[in-house]
């Protein structure tokens, strides 16, 4: 009982939806402009672009435009790399090493400049999902899109400077130093990364699984928490969550929406992810899944039962390659910290 009270616990609010409509109009509005403008080709790039308002959340203004500024920054290098190796037509086998180079790096990246969310759930979305798509566009017009909702996502990030009751004071904050602890706890993170990415996407691609790495991104959702259960939990809140949200997205998907109002339902469950993604994650993912089904089906229609089936069998894959490295990482430690302790414990013996 105790783990499904925390399983199922709500955290109480703080500000989300101020962040949640920021992040739901920093989507939206780019996505109906290229609807608008006959250029959807281009809304894979304005939607990871989009991404950057997701970090620094409810940091004050000055904080927040840092945050933001590095986390875009990593993003469009991101976005980039996947372009530029989209245009060398990678099999399956490709896109999950690219992937797993980004799973490491981009989490050691994200460790150094002290992104929030940690880790690098989202550049391993974008760089597989963007270098999957066949008949790229211009490299300057995909580039261009990105850069732009990213200086769009920075200028929603002040926008609450505009308002007196919510302007936070202009101020420099220092960061401190990391110890030499403490860098190589984020070394040790990206290996952990881009080992359950690789194990999740090998594991995918064999099967013969389609979008394999959906299983790459739901293998690291477990890698972040404080203790062993609550990662443990996290694994398990994405696959519940999963589930509940096929089931919105099938109803959302099989009525045959016209591209106008898929932006409208990819807008409002950006909404919803970030209304409770601190609070509840499994809730979160009921609408996280049709907000990336959705955005795959504007971007490259394909049959709607074959999306939900490989959005089920990669997130079970991926969820449980997460936890798997997690205990087999937590046993490992506890071996090393008992094997320590023996060791110690001879050497007082011998000193006696």
């Amino acid at each position: 009982m105790t783990h499904l009270q925390e399983i199922f616990r709500i955290a109480p609010a703080n500000n989300d939806h101020q962040a949640a409509i920021r992040c739901a109009v920093g989507l939206g509005a780019p996505l109906l402009l290229l609807l608008f403008t006959g250029r959807i080709d281009l809304a894979i790039f304005a939607t990871f672009g989009a991404f950057t308002g997701i970090y620094g959340r409810n940091e004050p203004h000055r904080q927040r435009l840092g945050h933001q500024g590095r986390a875009g920054a990593l993003m469009l290098a991101v976005i980039l790399a996947a372009a530029l190796c989209a245009r060398l037509d990678l099999d399956d086998w490709g896109t999950v090493v690219g992937t797993t180079a980004v799973a490491g790096l981009g989490t050691i990246a994200t460790g150094f400049w002290r992104l929030r969310p940690v880790g690098s759930l989202f550049h391993i979305f974008a760089f597989a999902a963007i270098s999957s798509v066949p008949n790229q566009p211009p490299l300057w017009q995909g580039m261009l899109t990105a850069v732009l909702t990213v200086g769009f996502s920075l200028l929603l990030g002040l926008s609450g400077m505009l308002v007196r009751k919510h302007r936070t004071e202009w101020a420099r904050h220092e960061r401190p130093r990391f110890s030499r602890v403490q860098r190589r706890l984020i070394y040790i993170d990206g290996l952990q990364y881009a080992t359950a990415a690789v194990l999740a996407g090998s594991i995918a691609t064999l099967l013969g699984i389609g979008h394999n790495y959906w299983a790459m991104v739901a293998a690291t959702v477990p890698l972040v928490g404080a203790t062993v259960r609550h990662r443990v939990h996290r694994g398990l809140q994405r696959i519940l969550g999963t589930f509940g949200g096929l089931l919105l997205t099938a109803l959302i998907l099989f009525p045959g929406l016209e591209p106008w109002q898929m932006v409208l339902v990819i807008a409002a469950c950006q909404f919803g992810a970030e209304m409770f993604i601190a609070r509840q994650y499994a809730l979160a993912q009921v609408v996280v899944t049709p907000l990336a089904l959705v955005s795959t089906e504007l971007a490259h229609p394909s049959d709607p039962l074959e999306l939900l089936r490989d959005r089920g069998l990669e997130t079970l894959i991926g969820a449980a390659v997460g936890m798997a490295v997690v205990v087999a990482v937590h046993l490992r430690q506890q071996h090393l910290r008992e094997k320590h302790a023996r060791r110690k414990q001879d050497q007082i013996g011998q000193l006696r």
